[in-house]
């Protein structure tokens, strides 16, 4: 078999034009609906954390639930949603960020994680970063540690990335595309 990463990409489909005009829209679907790729896919980041073993996976709402739901089950940890305002029936903290245009919100249970838990943060793709600083500052506030940020894609020229580095999260990435 090829490189994982190289097999990876190939399935990821370009989507011209979307959501508008000179967005090339990166969709991890195609990874999904082919059970090899899925496979291949879920194993490279179980692999990464078989022997580091966190206590929890946490997925940004809502593609990173897809892929951390099965990443904690393959590892056997429990799995944290990290949801959109409003979503979770719990109490819950949130922390506010900024968009291109305005701001969104993001929640988790007080009760996802105890101090001293260490967690993974888990997303599709990384593009301005936003959403995956805002999780990573949900469990700390908690008293988590995020070991890492992982996701599939990494869209560098849109600066996420080297943003969430500057702020001192470790990042794993299995895949990069240039341009936006």
């Amino acid at each position: 078999m090829q490189d994982p990463s190289a097999y990876i990409k190939q399935h990821i489909r370009t989507v011209p034009d979307w959501p508008v005009a000179g967005v090339q829209f990166r969709d991890i679907t195609p990874l999904l609906s082919n059970p090899r790729v899925f496979r291949v896919l879920i194993d490279q980041f179980v692999h990464r954390y078989f022997d580091t073993r966190p206590a929890a996976i946490a997925g940004l709402d809502a593609r990173g639930f897809i892929i951390g739901s099965v990443l904690a089950y393959e590892l056997n940890v429990g799995f944290i949603p990290i949801r959109k305002k409003g979503k979770l029936p719990f109490t819950t903290v949130e922390e506010t960020y900024e968009l291109e245009y305005g701001s969104a919100t993001v929640e988790m249970h007080t009760d996802a994680v105890q101090p001293g838990d260490r967690v993974v943060l888990i997303d599709d793709l990384i593009a301005t970063g936003g959403t995956m600083l805002a999780g990573a500052r949900l469990l700390q506030r908690l008293g988590a540690t995020v070991i890492e940020g992982a996701a599939i894609v990494d869209l560098p020229e849109l600066g996420g990335s080297a943003r969430l580095r500057a702020a001192g999260l470790p990042l794993h990435t299995l895949v990069d595309f240039a341009g936006h």
